[in-house]
């Protein structure tokens, strides 16, 4: 039995507890949890690639299955309606029979909309949890994703229970396993789609597996913040490489940056500077500091680099005052993670949903909620030469003091981001990323 294993029952009281409070906040009996079903193509018999609810993965690990519900009360075993129709057309889910399955009453589905049978038969006090509206309108669903329900389970995913933990360990050791194989096709000369055939290869997820479209950017490409494509065709010469990629296990996500020189050159030495940005910004994350603290920190490392390399003729906190830092490093320093990439319940204050919205100066920072053990976090910063960045600050008052010829040498690169997975402890922090060799 692995450590995974181990810790589950544990997790599902966790969920009893939380889903007790809950119900109570909303005057229910009991939420009804939609994994989901098939989305059909416009114009075509053909479907999307399925993706299950967060709400319900979160209670077991079936991630591929839709048509399946659970019905929770916080008190009684839960039920678990199992979809598993007689079909030849595609693959049918094996009847339930992991380490998870005992911890549910099971009963099997063989018609999708055949469940209301299985259902309460009174939906006046139960809350339907789940993104098809209309489905839940027709079952008699009133209480549709109740605000005070999601509110709070949405604060109370940050705190990870020891299994969830122990997934998203197992999920970081898929993605650097994948990671090391992108890393050697970049250095064989190998284009961005055999790339990513490597990475797939050695992850063992394809591109429906992985929790998000992996980022595999060649030279100029890495200045694209969420790119998506993959050129079939290597570059003549393969400058620099920028790979943001992941793996799910279980349904835990786990997202990692690497960015790679060709040769030991002046952008070798700009990916080892934000590298040692990364890793000290990692350090700070400690109980009860602001994320968003951490994030300014962030541009104050970045501003030194811009200093030190010469591309701001600037001290580093004039370069932060007047706000250049936003134009090399324009997103935020990361994100909750766990179910989802970027994972809920960054952005509100308590666990009644009050939103606390991101400074008015960095408006794209995901989170900023205080550091408490058991949150998991990335920590990303990066350092980009986006041309419709560029030609904004050449055009303010600011530009006087950038040295632009030493931009244009780096504009071939496109840019650079480190990102790592990380634990908060109480008295510690796990580095799952650096702690498996990456």
């Amino acid at each position: 039995m692995t450590t995974v294993h181990t810790h589950y029952k544990a997790h599902i009281e966790t969920l009893q507890t939380r889903t007790r409070e809950a119900l109570q906040r909303e005057g229910l009996d009991g939420l009804v949890i939609h994994s989901g079903q098939g989305k059909r193509i416009f114009l075509d018999d053909n479907h999307y690639p399925f993706k299950v609810n967060p709400q319900f993965k979160a209670w077991l690990p079936v991630v591929d299955n839709p048509n399946c519900w659970l019905v929770v009360n916080g008190v009684d075993k839960p039920k678990l309606i199992f979809y598993r129709p007689v079909d030849f057309w595609h693959k049918v889910p094996p009847a339930p029979a992991d380490f998870w399955a005992e911890e549910f009453d099971i009963v099997l589905l063989q018609q999708a909309d055949a469940v209301e049978k299985h259902l309460p038969y009174d939906k006046v006090r139960f809350g339907y949890i789940g993104e098809y509206i209309e489905v839940a309108k027709a079952l008699g669903f009133d209480n549709v994703n109740p605000d005070r329900v999601l509110h709070y389970l949405h604060y109370q995913r940050a705190y990870k229970t020891d299994y969830e933990l122990a997934c998203m360990r197992e999920a970081n050791k898929l993605a650097v396993a994948g990671h090391r194989a992108a890393a050697e096709a970049f250095h064989a000369g190998k284009s961005e789609f055999d790339i990513n055939l490597a990475y797939a290869a050695a992850a063992r997820q394809g591109d429906n597996d992985v929790p998000y479209t992996s980022i595999v950017a060649l030279n100029e490409h890495a200045s694209i913040l969420h790119y998506m494509q993959c050129d079939t065709t290597a570059p003549a010469h393969n400058r620099s490489f920028l790979i943001d990629a992941g793996a799910n296990y279980h349904g835990y996500a786990a997202d990692i940056t690497r960015t790679y020189s060709r040769e030991d050159d002046r952008f070798a030495d700009l990916i080892a500077r934000v590298d040692k940005v990364t890793q000290t910004l990692g350090e700070t994350l400690k109980p009860n500091v602001s994320y968003t603290d951490v994030h300014v920190l962030a541009h104050d490392g970045i501003a030194q680099i811009l200093h030190d390399v010469g591309l701001v003729n600037l001290p580093a906190q004039d370069i932060v005052e007047q706000g250049i830092t936003r134009t090399f490093f324009p997103h935020g320093i990361g994100h909750f993670l766990g179910l989802q990439v970027h994972d809920v319940g960054g952005l509100i204050n308590d666990d009644r949903g009050t939103p606390k919205p991101p400074p008015e100066d960095h408006p794209f920072l995901r989170c900023t909620r205080m550091v408490e053990p058991r949150q998991v976090f990335t920590i990303e910063p990066g350092l980009y030469f986006i041309d419709s960045l560029l030609a904004d600050l050449k055009s303010t008052q600011a530009s006087r003091y950038i040295n632009w010829d030493k931009v244009d040498l780096y504009r071939p690169y496109g840019g650079i981001r480190i990102e790592d997975n990380i634990i908060v402890h109480r008295d510690r922090n796990e580095n799952m990323t650096r702690e498996l060799g990456l």
